[in-house]
């Protein structure tokens, strides 16, 4: 009965550091350029319970599309695997406040992410009005 209790426990707690190790985020940095110096924001990535990682995006004053030159009508976020051409992952709106989010699920794990200026939201290769750009490496 005794080996049972102790049984269990380290089950338990091996139950609870296989959650956390899936739960853990990494956290990349943005770096801008010049087509808006003051763009900054993060990249959260965590793995789901498929082995996927979670990406999560946080950005902050980041210009209306409408005020860049060129002007442009969004924003896109990119992921290109190396060797690889870049793929859109979809559309991130930016609030009044030039916030925005952006969160997608891939099965990559070393990838560079970036954002564009687009005029159009299905695009299938990136304009050249990068704002935003970071690596993860999982």
């Amino acid at each position: 009965m005794r080996t049972n209790r102790f049984s269990s426990l380290g089950l338990v707690c091996l139950g609870i550091l296989m959650f956390a190790a899936l739960g853990w985020a990494k956290t990349y940095h943005f770096a801008s350029t010049k087509v808006d110096p003051s763009a900054k924001g993060d990249v959260d990535v965590s793995k789901d319970k498929n082995g996927n990682e979670v990406v999560s995006l946080r950005v902050e004053h980041l210009a209306k599309p409408t005020m860049l030159t060129p002007p442009s009508t969004m924003y896109v976020v990119w992921f290109q695997q190396p060797g690889s051409d870049p793929e859109n992952e979809g559309q991130m709106k930016i609030g009044d406040d030039l916030r925005g989010q952006f969160k997608a699920t891939t099965p990559l794990h070393s990838f560079d992410i970036f954002v564009t200026a687009e005029t159009d939201p299905t695009t299938k290769t990136p304009s050249d009005q990068v704002l935003l750009q970071a690596r993860v490496q999982e």
